[in-house]
């Protein structure tokens, strides 16, 4: 499926499944981009409380922000669902409800944080896809994609990128 199909797909699916009101700032990005492209590039758009994020969590995700995390990671929808703990059954079952449950959504949003910190610490998408795609030393050779499938597998990749992005080797 080409990056347009699956980009009008997404917008079709977030548009047909109702989401959660999030706040009285009228309509916000999704949250997916909200998290990857972080909020000093959404200033215009405002930013999400916690309380927001966590009432469009437990609501669960629209299908959409799978698709648009799937665009920004270049990686296969089976894939992605994989790293997410999503079974082809289910991941069909989500697409033809157009939600994820709450704890599906919270891991999409782990690694759209992820991706965020690694996109302003490698300063470009494409070299943050590459270093989350790849080997790490500092994560004893594991790929930060692989280890993120837990929490604290995601805060070693944090801590990583932290120390990354202040030259402490690591």
């Amino acid at each position: 499926m080409s990056e347009a199909a699956i980009k009008s797909l997404a917008g079709k699916t977030s548009r047909a499944v109702r989401q959660p009101k999030l706040g009285m700032r009228g309509d916000k990005i999704g949250l997916v981009r909200y998290c990857v492209r972080g909020s000093r590039q959404n200033a215009d758009q405002g930013h999400f409380t916690s309380p927001e994020l966590i009432a469009a969590l437990n609501a669960g995700l629209p299908f959409g922000e799978l698709l648009e995390l799937q665009v920004t990671l270049n990686v296969a929808l089976d894939q992605l669902a994989a790293m997410l703990g999503i079974s082809k059954a289910t991941l069909h079952r989500r697409q033809t409800q157009g939600r994820l449950d709450p704890a599906e959504s919270d891991r999409a949003l782990r690694y759209a944080r992820l991706t965020g910190q690694a996109i302003e610490v490698m300063e470009s998408e494409a070299d943050a896809r590459r270093w989350l795609k790849s080997p790490q030393f500092g994560l004893g050779g594991a790929v930060p994609l692989e280890y993120a499938r837990t929490e604290i597998g995601a805060r070693e990749i944090e801590h990583l990128l932290g120390r990354i992005e202040h030259g402490v080797y690591s």
